[in-house]
Protein backbone atom coordinates (compact mmCIF):
# COMPACT_ATOMS: atom_id res chain seq x y z
CA UNK A 1 0.00 0.00 0.00
CA UNK A 2 1.38 3.54 -0.66
CA UNK A 3 0.87 6.22 1.20
CA UNK A 4 -0.37 9.45 0.42
CA UNK A 5 3.13 11.08 1.11
CA UNK A 6 5.37 8.46 -1.10
CA UNK A 7 3.09 9.19 -3.68
CA UNK A 8 3.76 13.18 -3.24
CA UNK A 9 7.31 12.38 -3.41
CA UNK A 10 6.74 9.91 -6.14
CA UNK A 11 5.22 12.97 -8.35
CA UNK A 12 7.37 15.33 -7.32
CA UNK A 13 10.16 12.91 -9.22
CA UNK A 14 7.92 12.71 -12.01
CA UNK A 15 7.58 16.71 -12.14
CA UNK A 16 11.36 17.03 -11.80
CA UNK A 17 12.33 14.94 -14.31
CA UNK A 18 10.30 16.70 -16.78
CA UNK A 19 11.30 20.23 -15.57
CA UNK A 20 14.63 19.17 -15.75
CA UNK A 21 14.40 19.28 -19.94
CA UNK A 22 13.73 22.70 -19.97
CA UNK A 23 16.63 24.78 -20.54
CA UNK A 24 15.85 26.79 -17.93
CA UNK A 25 13.98 24.79 -14.81
CA UNK A 26 12.17 26.03 -12.59
CA UNK A 27 12.27 26.00 -8.87
CA UNK A 28 9.41 23.50 -8.32
CA UNK A 29 8.24 22.52 -4.25
CA UNK A 30 6.92 18.92 -3.77
CA UNK A 31 3.00 19.10 -4.72
CA UNK A 32 0.68 19.09 -2.05
CA UNK A 33 -2.72 17.53 -3.67
CA UNK A 34 -3.03 15.50 -6.38
CA UNK A 35 -4.88 18.28 -8.52
CA UNK A 36 -1.51 20.24 -8.08
CA UNK A 37 0.40 17.55 -9.63
CA UNK A 38 -1.74 16.85 -12.36
CA UNK A 39 -1.92 20.77 -12.83
CA UNK A 40 2.12 20.94 -12.86
CA UNK A 41 2.90 17.73 -15.33
CA UNK A 42 0.56 19.21 -18.06
CA UNK A 43 1.80 22.65 -17.49
CA UNK A 44 5.11 21.75 -17.67
CA UNK A 45 4.75 19.74 -20.64
CA UNK A 46 2.81 22.49 -22.89
CA UNK A 47 6.41 24.44 -21.75
CA UNK A 48 8.59 22.04 -23.28
CA UNK A 49 6.60 21.85 -26.66
CA UNK A 50 6.79 25.75 -26.60
CA UNK A 51 10.36 25.49 -26.13
CA UNK A 52 10.62 23.37 -28.59
CA UNK A 53 9.13 25.60 -31.36
CA UNK A 54 11.41 28.31 -29.62
CA UNK A 55 14.31 26.37 -30.38
CA UNK A 56 14.35 24.77 -33.52
CA UNK A 57 12.56 27.46 -35.67
CA UNK A 58 14.46 26.81 -38.60
CA UNK A 59 13.16 23.19 -38.77
CA UNK A 60 10.32 24.10 -41.12
CA UNK A 61 7.35 21.95 -42.62
CA UNK A 62 9.45 23.08 -46.18
CA UNK A 63 12.79 22.35 -44.38
CA UNK A 64 14.73 25.53 -45.98
CA UNK A 65 17.70 25.82 -43.48
CA UNK A 66 20.29 23.30 -44.23
CA UNK A 67 21.43 24.26 -40.78
CA UNK A 68 18.44 23.12 -38.89
CA UNK A 69 19.29 19.93 -36.88
CA UNK A 70 15.93 19.24 -34.87
CA UNK A 71 15.78 17.58 -31.80
CA UNK A 72 13.75 16.55 -29.02
CA UNK A 73 15.71 15.36 -25.80
CA UNK A 74 17.24 12.22 -26.89
CA UNK A 75 15.08 11.77 -30.29
CA UNK A 76 17.47 13.40 -33.25
CA UNK A 77 15.48 13.75 -36.68
CA UNK A 78 16.21 14.78 -40.54
CA UNK A 79 14.01 15.14 -42.92
CA UNK A 80 12.79 17.29 -46.24
CA UNK A 81 9.50 18.58 -47.11
CA UNK A 82 7.02 18.33 -45.00
CA UNK A 83 8.65 15.35 -43.26
CA UNK A 84 7.77 13.32 -45.76
CA UNK A 85 11.44 11.04 -45.02
CA UNK A 86 11.13 11.71 -41.18
CA UNK A 87 14.00 9.59 -40.14
CA UNK A 88 14.46 9.08 -35.78
CA UNK A 89 17.21 8.45 -34.08
CA UNK A 90 16.50 7.47 -30.27
CA UNK A 91 15.75 5.51 -27.63
CA UNK A 92 13.04 2.85 -28.38
CA UNK A 93 9.70 2.73 -26.52
CA UNK A 94 10.12 -0.95 -25.89
CA UNK A 95 12.41 -3.15 -25.02
CA UNK A 96 13.59 -5.77 -27.44
CA UNK A 97 15.10 -9.42 -26.91
CA UNK A 98 18.30 -10.79 -28.48
CA UNK A 99 17.45 -12.35 -31.99
CA UNK A 100 15.86 -10.21 -33.45
CA UNK A 101 15.99 -7.47 -35.61
CA UNK A 102 13.35 -4.55 -36.10
CA UNK A 103 12.66 -0.94 -38.06
CA UNK A 104 10.47 1.74 -36.66
CA UNK A 105 8.04 4.20 -38.09
CA UNK A 106 6.83 7.05 -36.53
CA UNK A 107 3.38 8.25 -37.26
CA UNK A 108 0.98 11.27 -36.12
CA UNK A 109 -1.11 8.60 -34.25
CA UNK A 110 -1.77 5.63 -33.00
CA UNK A 111 -4.73 5.34 -35.36
CA UNK A 112 -2.56 6.94 -38.53
CA UNK A 113 0.64 4.10 -37.56
CA UNK A 114 -1.50 1.23 -38.05
CA UNK A 115 -4.04 2.67 -41.05
CA UNK A 116 -1.03 3.20 -43.11
CA UNK A 117 0.51 -0.40 -42.44
CA UNK A 118 -2.80 -1.72 -43.70
CA UNK A 119 -3.39 0.08 -46.10
CA UNK A 120 0.45 -0.68 -46.84
CA UNK A 121 -0.89 -4.34 -47.15
CA UNK A 122 -2.54 -4.32 -50.49
CA UNK A 123 0.72 -4.77 -52.06
CA UNK A 124 2.28 -7.78 -49.92
CA UNK A 125 -1.16 -9.45 -49.34
CA UNK A 126 -3.50 -8.48 -51.95
CA UNK A 127 -6.08 -10.88 -51.20
CA UNK A 128 -6.29 -12.68 -47.47
CA UNK A 129 -8.13 -12.64 -44.36
CA UNK A 130 -7.54 -10.63 -40.99
CA UNK A 131 -8.42 -12.60 -37.69
CA UNK A 132 -9.99 -10.66 -34.98
CA UNK A 133 -10.47 -10.84 -31.48
CA UNK A 134 -14.17 -9.93 -29.90
CA UNK A 135 -13.29 -6.66 -27.94
CA UNK A 136 -10.58 -5.61 -30.59
CA UNK A 137 -10.71 -1.93 -30.72
CA UNK A 138 -13.86 -0.81 -32.42
CA UNK A 139 -12.46 1.77 -34.49
CA UNK A 140 -9.48 -0.78 -35.81
CA UNK A 141 -12.29 -2.92 -37.25
CA UNK A 142 -13.97 0.00 -38.50
CA UNK A 143 -10.91 1.04 -40.59
CA UNK A 144 -10.57 -2.74 -41.80
CA UNK A 145 -14.59 -2.76 -42.59
CA UNK A 146 -14.56 0.52 -44.11
CA UNK A 147 -10.95 1.03 -46.14
CA UNK A 148 -9.13 -2.14 -46.21
CA UNK A 149 -10.79 -4.08 -48.81
CA UNK A 150 -8.21 -6.24 -49.62
CA UNK A 151 -8.46 -7.81 -46.29
CA UNK A 152 -11.78 -9.87 -45.16
CA UNK A 153 -12.14 -9.45 -41.42
CA UNK A 154 -12.91 -12.85 -39.30
CA UNK A 155 -13.95 -12.09 -36.23
CA UNK A 156 -12.98 -15.33 -33.90
CA UNK A 157 -14.83 -17.23 -31.26
CA UNK A 158 -13.41 -18.65 -28.00
CA UNK A 159 -12.06 -21.54 -27.48
CA UNK A 160 -9.69 -21.03 -30.22
CA UNK A 161 -9.18 -24.49 -31.17
CA UNK A 162 -7.55 -24.54 -35.16
CA UNK A 163 -8.22 -21.30 -35.64
CA UNK A 164 -4.89 -20.41 -37.24
CA UNK A 165 -4.71 -22.91 -39.38
CA UNK A 166 -4.17 -23.21 -42.82
CA UNK A 167 -6.80 -21.75 -45.28
CA UNK A 168 -5.90 -21.24 -48.51
CA UNK A 169 -5.07 -17.49 -48.09
CA UNK A 170 -2.97 -15.23 -46.62
CA UNK A 171 -3.78 -14.74 -43.03
CA UNK A 172 -3.02 -12.05 -40.46
CA UNK A 173 -3.88 -11.87 -36.94
CA UNK A 174 -4.44 -8.85 -34.92
CA UNK A 175 -3.68 -9.20 -31.43
CA UNK A 176 -4.93 -5.80 -29.82
CA UNK A 177 -4.51 -5.29 -26.00
CA UNK A 178 -7.35 -4.33 -25.18
CA UNK A 179 -9.27 -7.86 -25.55
CA UNK A 180 -10.17 -9.67 -22.83
CA UNK A 181 -7.85 -11.50 -20.48
CA UNK A 182 -9.22 -14.81 -21.71
CA UNK A 183 -8.90 -14.03 -25.07
CA UNK A 184 -5.55 -12.69 -25.28
CA UNK A 185 -4.15 -16.44 -23.13
CA UNK A 186 -5.83 -18.71 -25.35
CA UNK A 187 -4.29 -16.90 -28.37
CA UNK A 188 -0.53 -17.53 -26.71
CA UNK A 189 -1.72 -21.31 -26.06
CA UNK A 190 -2.53 -22.04 -29.57
CA UNK A 191 0.10 -23.11 -32.97
CA UNK A 192 0.33 -19.49 -34.99
CA UNK A 193 2.99 -21.15 -37.53
CA UNK A 194 0.30 -21.50 -40.08
CA UNK A 195 -0.10 -17.28 -39.96
CA UNK A 196 1.45 -14.87 -42.61
CA UNK A 197 2.09 -12.14 -40.32
CA UNK A 198 1.41 -10.70 -36.45
CA UNK A 199 0.17 -7.31 -35.85
CA UNK A 200 0.15 -6.30 -32.38
CA UNK A 201 -1.18 -3.46 -31.10
CA UNK A 202 0.69 -2.33 -28.06
CA UNK A 203 -1.34 0.61 -26.97
CA UNK A 204 -2.34 -0.99 -23.65
CA UNK A 205 0.43 -2.34 -22.34
CA UNK A 206 3.48 -0.49 -20.72
CA UNK A 207 6.71 -0.58 -23.29
CA UNK A 208 8.69 -2.67 -21.33
CA UNK A 209 5.66 -5.43 -20.48
CA UNK A 210 5.77 -8.82 -19.85
CA UNK A 211 3.06 -9.35 -21.78
CA UNK A 212 4.82 -7.60 -24.69
CA UNK A 213 7.90 -10.44 -24.58
CA UNK A 214 5.65 -12.67 -24.31
CA UNK A 215 3.57 -12.43 -28.04
CA UNK A 216 7.41 -11.36 -29.18
CA UNK A 217 8.42 -14.92 -28.07
CA UNK A 218 5.45 -16.40 -29.43
CA UNK A 219 5.93 -15.02 -32.54
CA UNK A 220 9.17 -16.34 -32.57
CA UNK A 221 8.74 -19.57 -31.70
CA UNK A 222 5.86 -19.84 -34.14
CA UNK A 223 7.96 -17.85 -37.04
CA UNK A 224 5.84 -15.42 -37.73
CA UNK A 225 7.17 -11.89 -38.65
CA UNK A 226 5.31 -9.46 -36.06
CA UNK A 227 4.47 -5.52 -36.55
CA UNK A 228 3.80 -3.61 -33.29
CA UNK A 229 1.71 -0.90 -33.59
CA UNK A 230 1.05 1.21 -30.63
CA UNK A 231 0.02 4.86 -29.64
CA UNK A 232 2.32 6.56 -27.67
CA UNK A 233 0.40 9.65 -25.46
CA UNK A 234 -0.92 7.07 -22.90
CA UNK A 235 1.44 5.20 -21.38
CA UNK A 236 4.26 6.56 -22.75
CA UNK A 237 4.26 10.53 -21.65
CA UNK A 238 4.13 10.10 -17.35
CA UNK A 239 0.15 10.90 -17.52
CA UNK A 240 0.75 14.13 -18.94
CA UNK A 241 -0.82 13.27 -22.64
CA UNK A 242 2.31 15.21 -24.34
CA UNK A 243 1.60 14.80 -27.80
CA UNK A 244 0.06 12.70 -30.11
CA UNK A 245 2.47 10.19 -31.53
CA UNK A 246 2.03 6.77 -33.05
CA UNK A 247 4.53 4.02 -34.36
CA UNK A 248 4.82 0.87 -36.67
CA UNK A 249 7.72 -1.20 -35.27
CA UNK A 250 8.44 -4.16 -37.70
CA UNK A 251 10.27 -6.96 -36.37
CA UNK A 252 12.27 -9.88 -37.51
CA UNK A 253 13.73 -12.93 -36.32
CA UNK A 254 16.65 -14.03 -38.58
CA UNK A 255 18.50 -12.85 -41.51
CA UNK A 256 16.04 -13.71 -43.97
CA UNK A 257 13.00 -12.50 -42.09
CA UNK A 258 15.14 -9.14 -41.31
CA UNK A 259 12.92 -5.96 -41.29
CA UNK A 260 15.32 -4.49 -43.23
CA UNK A 261 16.08 -7.19 -45.86
CA UNK A 262 14.22 -8.70 -48.36
CA UNK A 263 11.70 -10.79 -46.64
CA UNK A 264 7.89 -9.53 -46.48
CA UNK A 265 8.04 -7.69 -43.27
CA UNK A 266 10.72 -5.96 -44.90
CA UNK A 267 8.87 -5.10 -48.00
CA UNK A 268 5.36 -3.99 -45.69
CA UNK A 269 8.25 -1.85 -43.82
CA UNK A 270 9.06 -0.01 -46.90
CA UNK A 271 4.92 0.38 -48.42
CA UNK A 272 4.02 1.64 -45.00
CA UNK A 273 7.07 4.31 -44.88
CA UNK A 274 5.59 5.46 -48.51
CA UNK A 275 2.12 4.96 -47.46
CA UNK A 276 3.23 7.46 -44.56
CA UNK A 277 4.35 9.87 -46.75
CA UNK A 278 1.84 9.80 -50.08
CA UNK A 279 -1.03 10.29 -46.88
CA UNK A 280 0.82 12.91 -45.16
CA UNK A 281 0.66 11.05 -41.71
CA UNK A 282 4.59 11.88 -40.61
CA UNK A 283 5.34 12.70 -37.06
CA UNK A 284 6.08 15.75 -35.61
CA UNK A 285 8.90 15.85 -33.90
CA UNK A 286 7.42 18.44 -31.05
CA UNK A 287 5.67 15.54 -29.78
CA UNK A 288 8.74 13.14 -29.10
CA UNK A 289 8.57 13.27 -25.19
CA UNK A 290 12.07 14.52 -24.38
CA UNK A 291 12.17 12.78 -21.00
CA UNK A 292 11.81 9.42 -22.25
CA UNK A 293 14.74 6.73 -22.06
CA UNK A 294 16.78 7.64 -18.95
CA UNK A 295 16.80 5.11 -16.36
CA UNK A 296 14.66 7.34 -13.91
CA UNK A 297 12.10 7.42 -16.66
CA UNK A 298 11.69 3.76 -17.30
CA UNK A 299 12.15 3.35 -13.20
CA UNK A 300 9.20 6.07 -12.73
CA UNK A 301 7.15 4.30 -15.58
CA UNK A 302 7.57 0.91 -14.04
CA UNK A 303 6.25 2.25 -11.00
CA UNK A 304 3.19 4.22 -12.08
CA UNK A 305 1.88 1.81 -14.30
CA UNK A 306 2.42 -1.10 -11.59
CA UNK A 307 0.25 1.20 -9.24
CA UNK A 308 -2.71 1.42 -11.95
CA UNK A 309 -2.54 -2.43 -12.07
CA UNK A 310 -2.86 -2.90 -8.20
CA UNK A 311 -5.51 -0.89 -8.54
CA UNK A 312 -7.03 -2.09 -11.37
CA UNK A 313 -7.12 -5.62 -9.81
CA UNK A 314 -8.60 -4.42 -6.42
CA UNK A 315 -11.51 -2.44 -8.76
CA UNK A 316 -12.08 -5.63 -10.63
CA UNK A 317 -12.71 -7.92 -7.64
CA UNK A 318 -14.42 -5.02 -6.14
CA UNK A 319 -17.36 -4.19 -8.68
CA UNK A 320 -17.59 -8.07 -9.40
CA UNK A 321 -18.80 -7.89 -5.38
CA UNK A 322 -20.42 -4.84 -5.74
CA UNK A 323 -21.85 -4.47 -8.94
CA UNK A 324 -22.02 -8.02 -10.26
CA UNK A 325 -25.11 -7.24 -12.15
CA UNK A 326 -24.19 -4.01 -13.47
CA UNK A 327 -20.28 -5.27 -15.00
CA UNK A 328 -19.53 -5.20 -18.08
CA UNK A 329 -16.12 -6.41 -18.35
CA UNK A 330 -14.25 -6.11 -15.56
CA UNK A 331 -11.12 -8.41 -16.77
CA UNK A 332 -9.51 -7.06 -19.88
CA UNK A 333 -6.02 -8.23 -20.40
CA UNK A 334 -4.28 -4.86 -19.58
CA UNK A 335 -5.94 -3.77 -16.16
CA UNK A 336 -6.50 -0.27 -16.96
CA UNK A 337 -9.53 -0.32 -17.18
CA UNK A 338 -13.16 -1.84 -16.52
CA UNK A 339 -16.72 -1.16 -17.94
CA UNK A 340 -19.93 -0.60 -16.47
CA UNK A 341 -23.22 -1.35 -17.88
CA UNK A 342 -26.50 0.14 -17.25
CA UNK A 343 -30.06 -2.10 -16.24
CA UNK A 344 -31.22 -0.27 -19.47
CA UNK A 345 -29.25 -0.73 -22.63
CA UNK A 346 -27.29 2.62 -23.16
CA UNK A 347 -27.01 4.15 -26.79
CA UNK A 348 -23.84 6.31 -27.39
CA UNK A 349 -25.56 9.34 -26.53
CA UNK A 350 -26.59 8.16 -22.78
CA UNK A 351 -23.44 6.55 -22.16
CA UNK A 352 -21.73 9.71 -22.95
CA UNK A 353 -23.98 11.24 -20.87
CA UNK A 354 -23.47 9.10 -17.96
CA UNK A 355 -20.21 9.27 -17.82
CA UNK A 356 -20.26 13.09 -18.30
CA UNK A 357 -22.81 12.68 -15.27
CA UNK A 358 -20.84 10.72 -12.71
CA UNK A 359 -17.57 12.64 -13.48
CA UNK A 360 -19.22 15.78 -12.58
CA UNK A 361 -21.10 14.91 -9.37
CA UNK A 362 -17.96 13.02 -7.68
CA UNK A 363 -15.61 15.37 -9.09
CA UNK A 364 -17.62 17.82 -7.15
CA UNK A 365 -17.30 16.60 -3.85
CA UNK A 366 -13.49 16.79 -4.13
CA UNK A 367 -12.90 12.98 -6.03
CA UNK A 368 -9.77 13.38 -8.58
CA UNK A 369 -11.68 12.26 -11.62
CA UNK A 370 -12.29 13.46 -14.67
CA UNK A 371 -14.88 13.19 -17.62
CA UNK A 372 -11.60 12.19 -20.02
CA UNK A 373 -11.39 10.19 -23.79
CA UNK A 374 -8.12 8.07 -22.67
CA UNK A 375 -6.39 6.19 -19.90
CA UNK A 376 -2.77 6.66 -17.76
CA UNK A 377 -3.51 9.18 -15.84
CA UNK A 378 -3.33 10.71 -12.42
CA UNK A 379 -7.19 10.83 -12.35
CA UNK A 380 -9.58 8.41 -12.83
CA UNK A 381 -11.26 8.95 -16.30
CA UNK A 382 -14.65 8.20 -17.36
CA UNK A 383 -16.71 7.57 -20.92
CA UNK A 384 -18.07 6.05 -22.64
CA UNK A 385 -17.32 2.74 -24.77
CA UNK A 386 -18.60 0.56 -27.45
CA UNK A 387 -17.80 -3.17 -27.53
CA UNK A 388 -17.51 -3.57 -31.42
CA UNK A 389 -18.25 -7.10 -31.55
CA UNK A 390 -21.87 -7.19 -29.21
CA UNK A 391 -22.84 -3.55 -30.58
CA UNK A 392 -23.44 -2.51 -26.95
CA UNK A 393 -22.85 0.82 -25.08
CA UNK A 394 -21.24 0.89 -21.62
CA UNK A 395 -19.36 3.50 -19.51
CA UNK A 396 -15.64 3.15 -19.38
CA UNK A 397 -13.55 3.61 -15.83
CA UNK A 398 -9.93 4.60 -16.47
CA UNK A 399 -8.19 3.54 -13.55
CA UNK A 400 -5.60 5.96 -12.05
CA UNK A 401 -2.14 6.01 -11.01
CA UNK A 402 -3.48 7.36 -7.46
CA UNK A 403 -2.87 6.15 -3.65
CA UNK A 404 -3.94 2.79 -2.49
CA UNK A 405 -6.25 4.80 0.32
CA UNK A 406 -7.53 7.23 -1.95
CA UNK A 407 -8.70 4.93 -5.00
CA UNK A 408 -10.52 2.55 -2.97
CA UNK A 409 -12.35 5.43 -1.27
CA UNK A 410 -13.11 6.61 -4.78
CA UNK A 411 -13.82 3.42 -5.88
CA UNK A 412 -16.36 3.10 -3.39
CA UNK A 413 -17.84 6.23 -4.29
CA UNK A 414 -18.32 5.30 -7.87
CA UNK A 415 -19.83 2.02 -7.07
CA UNK A 416 -22.57 3.56 -5.07
CA UNK A 417 -22.97 6.32 -7.82
CA UNK A 418 -23.61 3.76 -10.46
CA UNK A 419 -26.15 1.71 -7.98
CA UNK A 420 -28.38 5.04 -7.05
CA UNK A 421 -28.72 6.74 -10.98
CA UNK A 422 -29.74 3.99 -12.76
CA UNK A 423 -33.74 5.51 -12.68
CA UNK A 424 -31.95 8.80 -14.19
CA UNK A 425 -29.33 6.75 -16.46
CA UNK A 426 -32.79 5.15 -17.30
CA UNK A 427 -34.03 8.62 -18.29
CA UNK A 428 -31.67 9.86 -20.30
CA UNK A 429 -31.91 7.06 -22.54
CA UNK A 430 -35.52 7.70 -22.70
CA UNK A 431 -35.34 10.93 -23.87
CA UNK A 432 -32.91 10.32 -26.42
CA UNK A 433 -35.04 7.75 -28.18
Amino acid sequence: METIEAYLARKHREIGLLNDCLRNPRPLPCPQSVDEAVKVKFQLAAMLRAEHELQDWKATETAWSASARPASGPFVFSYDYQRADLSVSGPSFYELEHGCTSEAIYAASGMAAISTLLLASAAALPNGDILVLPGSYGETLELIERLVPNLRPVTLRLPLADAFAHAGVPRILLLDSCVSAGAFEAVLRCDGSALDLLVFDTTCFAGRSGRIRRVLRWGQRCKIPVVMVRSHNKLDSLGAEYGRLGSAVFVGWDEQRAATGGSMVGRLAADARNAVRLLGGAALPAHFPPYVGSDAYWALTKRRVAAILRNGRHTARFFARELASLSAELHFTHGLYVTLRARRPLDEASARQAAEAMSHDLSGKGYPIRHAGSFGFDFAATEWFHDATTDRYSVRVAVPDLPTELWNGLAVAIAEWWRSNQCRLGSQLSANL
